[in-house]
């Protein structure tokens, strides 16, 4: 097992294939399967055609990522344009990845995409070791039930929704031959070496808590019977006032004080998957970027920069400690970290990138910034959130 990294701030056709010829060079062959990351500066089709030229058969596995990709040598952004490959050489272990359009029936598309996924890394019918998904966001829940109806609960899903620079639906995502916008990609992998996980946030609960009790799909009516935007808005001290009046995004407003519900507990100590409200809507209701059902219990969680900036490292510190690991045996890292996040503590991006290398020396990663991260718990248990960090490692 062996991995790499390349990387470029340019969008013409020279850099990008530039960057991807570096990483055919650190890893001495072509890779068992690529990731690719890129800020919607890059024509998709560009990238994916300087790809192909190179690697007319690796699977690959891309998507967009706001403002660009982060490595072990950095953050990638340069006025919101980056990209980045990740590339795994493992002979011994089997890939596929395959995508499927998302349209009435998402879950549906996600089977499809799985089961095409298994047939490309010639395991049809085999039980991969971990599913790495991408997606456009919008219908993640519906998506992992689909992967589970095919291979169960039992198999870790990790990954992020693609993301653009202005939450405006630029977002892309390509497998294949193809580019798409509103389409789920599934990678199945089947390594020869062990993998490690984790999925946290950086984020803590606070007193504040409710129920669920008006809901239709991602428009969160009610919290205990009231308005839920005024409810949000009495947690949090007036945070939205101004946006109760008018309506309007609360992205960057709420980022620091998401709505959490707990997924499980290590003995009696509660772990949370965050659900981000972005906008207030009529008659007072909150845009939500998770589903929630009726009865769910919510509760206000607060961050801080800080938090953030140290988070990532210790994720990276959670997934070692699954075996545990020491640094040395970890040949490389694929990070999901919310877009969100990001941008709320991007002066201090660099702090993020510096505080992974210190976590996974000698190692190379990619973090993308996403729209949506998903993630398995220290319980087993595959979750969609918003304002997390999803971690997954490859050992030698």
């Amino acid at each position: 097992m062996k991995t790499a990294t390349a990387w470029a701030t340019e969008t013409s056709f020279d850099a990008i294939q530039n960057a991807y010829q570096r990483l055919l060079k650190e890893l001495g062959a072509e890779p068992s399967t690529l990731v690719v990351s890129f800020s919607v500066s890059y024509d998709a089709t560009l990238v994916l055609k300087a790809i192909r030229e190179l690697s007319p058969n690796v699977p690959v596995q891309g998507a967009s990522s706001c403002l660009g990709a982060m490595t072990q040598d950095g953050f990638h952004s340069n006025k919101g344009s980056g990209l980045s490959f990740f590339g795994i050489l493992d002979p011994e272990g089997s890939y596929g990845v395959s995508a499927s359009m998302i349209t009435d029936d998402a879950k549906q598309a996600a089977k499809d995409a799985l089961e095409q996924a298994l047939v490309a890394a010639n395991c049809a019918g085999e039980v991969p070791a971990m599913i790495w998904l991408t997606a456009a966001p919008g219908f993640e829940e519906r998506l992992m039930e689909g992967i589970a109806e095919v291979v169960g609960d039992g198999v870790p899903i990790a990954g992020g929704s693609s993301a653009d620079n202005t939450v405006t639906g630029e977002w892309k995502q390509f497998s294949g031959d193809t580019v798409y916008d509103n389409a789920v990609v599934v990678g199945a992998m089947f390594p020869s070496t062990e993998i490690m996980f984790a999925f946290h946030s950086g984020y803590e609960p606070t007193d504040n808590k409710g129920k669920v009790t008006k809901i239709a799909g991602r428009t969160l009516s009610e919290i205990d019977h009231r308005p839920a935007a005024e409810v949000y808005n009495e947690w949090t001290s007036g945070l939205i006032s101004k946006e109760i009046a008018t309506g309007g995004n609360i992205l960057a407003a709420t980022s620091l004080h998401p709505l959490g519900r707990v997924a499980g507990h290590i003995g009696k100590i509660p772990y949370f998957q965050l659900t981000h409200p972005n906008a207030v809507l009529k008659k007072g209701a909150l845009n939500l970027f998770t589903d929630m059902a009726i009865d769910d219990e919510i509760v206000l969680m607060q961050g801080s920069v800080d938090s953030l900036v140290s988070r990532a490292a210790r994720v990276a510190s959670s997934a070692k400690e699954m075996n545990p690991l020491k640094s040395s045996d970890v040949a490389g890292a694929l990070i999901i970290y919310c877009a969100g996040c990001m941008l709320t503590v991007k002066d201090k991006i660099d702090e993020v990138v510096h505080g992974l290398k210190e976590e996974l020396p000698d190692t190379p990663f990619m973090g993308s910034f996403t729209f949506g991260e998903q993630g398995c718990f220290v319980g087993g248990e595959n979750r969609h959130g918003n304002l997390m960090i999803s971690v997954l490692l490859f050992t030698d």
